[in-house]
């Protein structure tokens, strides 16, 4: 049996958003990355109400991207998101950025991310385990990697 998936975060391409070279710049590909994160949060029940109440948040420790196509002024993405395991204080996901409200199942990203985050408790400034519930959130939506996670960087 699968886990369930999680639902497409949408973005348009703003226009300020569109760098000198004529597409999108690098760090809005990270932006869009960052609000399908808060979406994740919001699905799995860490929202404004739940940071404002425990003072925990999840916080991004470490991160790879890729970018992989050009993306122009105006394009409608739709970005999957993944989450690969949580437990103790750790969460392990990625995302993948695709051109279009519905990509075509054997349709090729034009960026991907993968994060490790922490969950942290702000007044304390450490990282915390994940409250039962938030973690069993997390871990019923779990899937398998896909294959470019994982990779480091490296040198020609």
């Amino acid at each position: 049996m699968s886990a369930p998936r999680l639902p497409l975060f949408h973005e348009t391409v703003r226009p300020e958003w569109i760098d000198y070279n004529g597409h999108m710049s690098e760090a809005f590909y990270v932006l869009v990355f960052g609000f399908a994160t808060d979406a994740l949060m919001e699905r799995t029940g860490m929202d404004a109400e739940y940071r404002k109440r425990t003072g925990c948040s999840m916080y991004t420790v470490e991160s790879h991207v890729r970018y992989l196509r050009d993306v122009p002024e105006g394009a409608r993405l739709a970005v999957r998101t993944r989450v690969l395991g949580a437990a103790g204080k750790k969460a392990r996901f990625t995302h993948e950025m695709y051109v279009g409200t519905e990509p075509a199942a054997d349709a090729e990203p034009v960026a991907t991310i993968e994060l490790l985050a922490l969950h942290v408790d702000q007044e304390a400034g450490r990282a915390t385990p994940f409250p039962g519930a938030v973690r069993e959130r997390l871990t019923a939506l779990a899937e398998q990697a896909p294959s470019w996670a994982g990779r480091s960087i490296a040198a020609p």
